[in-house]
């Protein structure tokens, strides 16, 4: 299977950004068109319409689960990795007093939940270095809140010494699911927040989250729809579905649900070793030539992102973005980073390597 074929816009450019946005699949637009086409002709409503809608959603549930390695009664439907972290900080109980240790290498994403945390519960963060954040857990650590995949470097957490302290784990997944091997039982996590538009190829919000089936009764929902009742035709029983749906935020629509699924489906009929193992082996390549020609690499794990230090990362980006191979800089970090798929080639790294000075 030629799964480049399947991506436009590598005919034109140099795609190195999956970590931001990742590249649409034609196949996937055109299940959107599809079901476009079907709401256009016989419209939003009636039976017919809503279920195939919550098809549409199961279909993605179970996909989902399937990557994660957990079973579809633990995946919740959200709309990005953000909403993820909202939910799981929002869902437990927690109060002054309580500490969240967290890293200093965290996306705004996961950090404003917690800051919101300490300033209307007052509970304390403790920022530690991202490799030894094991090391700053205490006896008032109520939750350790990080990334899997540092989005700044791609350097891995250690989730064995996470594990080891015995404190409930959520680990920012926007740089793990779809790029590299996910076990949530492996990881020994309880919560994985992920997004849809990065790795998966999906549209906007289309998120999801992990809750380890035991720490569904120590959570309280922040927020509630008719999608989470298990009875929504008498909602002020108020009886929420017993598994981690009670947790979806909301229906995304019919087409962005069709896309997110063709999406997950193209990759897989790739094969998901296929697609970790081709987007790290590149990936390890342009780290290893960017070395080579004297830049300095960050540290990184067997992941799909290369970041490396650039006077001028703005300037960088621009001059690569015009001449057709697209990056990203890390505003305040002096860093230009690359995200590297399995449907980019060997052309693509020589082409951004050949623009660089």
């Amino acid at each position: 299977m030629d799964l480049r074929s399947s991506f436009p816009v590598l005919k034109r450019v140099a795609y190195l950004n999956a970590g931001t946005n990742g590249p649409i699949p034609g196949p996937a637009i055109d299940a959107a068109r599809q079901r476009l086409d079907v709401e256009l002709d016989l419209g939003r409503s009636g039976e017919r319409h809503w279920e195939s809608l919550k098809a549409l959603h199961a279909n993605r549930r179970t996909a989902l689960a399937g990557l994660l390695g957990c079973d579809e009664g633990e995946v919740a439907l959200t709309h990005s990795t953000t909403d993820g972290v909202n939910v799981v900080v929002s869902a437990l109980d927690l109060h002054e007093g309580d500490e969240v240790v967290t890293t200093d290498e965290e996306h705004p994403g996961l950090l404003a939940p917690l800051a919101s945390a300490r300033d209307h519960r007052g509970i304390t963060i403790t920022v530690a270095p991202f490799d030894r954040v094991a090391d700053a857990v205490s006896e008032r650590t109520r939750l350790i809140a990080c990334s899997h995949v540092s989005w700044m470097n791609g350097n891995v957490i250690d989730t064995a010494a996470l594990r080891q302290t015995g404190v409930s784990v959520l680990l920012d997944g926007a740089q793990g699911l779809g790029a590299i091997p996910v076990d949530v039982r492996e990881l020994g996590c309880d919560y994985y927040a992920a997004s849809g538009q990065k790795w998966l190829c999906g549209p906007d919000g289309t998120g999801c989250l992990y809750v380890k089936a035991d720490r569904l009764e120590h959570m309280t929902p922040p927020s509630l729809g008719f999608q989470d009742l298990e009875d929504p035709h008498d909602p002020l029983e108020l009886k929420l579905y017993g598994d981690a749906r009670r947790f979806d935020e909301g229906f995304v629509t019919g087409f962005s649900a069709a896309w997110s699924l063709s999406s997950i489906e193209l990759l897989a009929a790739y094969g998901w070793d296929n697609v970790h193992s081709r987007a790290a082996g590149l990936a390890a390549t342009l780290a290893e030539r960017l070395a080579e020609r004297g830049f300095e690499v960050m540290p990184r794990g067997r992941t799909t992102l290369v970041a490396w230090r650039d006077d001028d990362c703005e300037g960088c980006v621009k001059r690569l973005d015009a001449n057709g191979v697209i990056v990203r800089y890390l505003p305040g970090a002096g860093l230009v980073r690359a995200a590297v798929g399995a449907w980019n080639s060997e052309d693509d790294i020589e082409r951004l390597l050949g623009l660089l000075t």
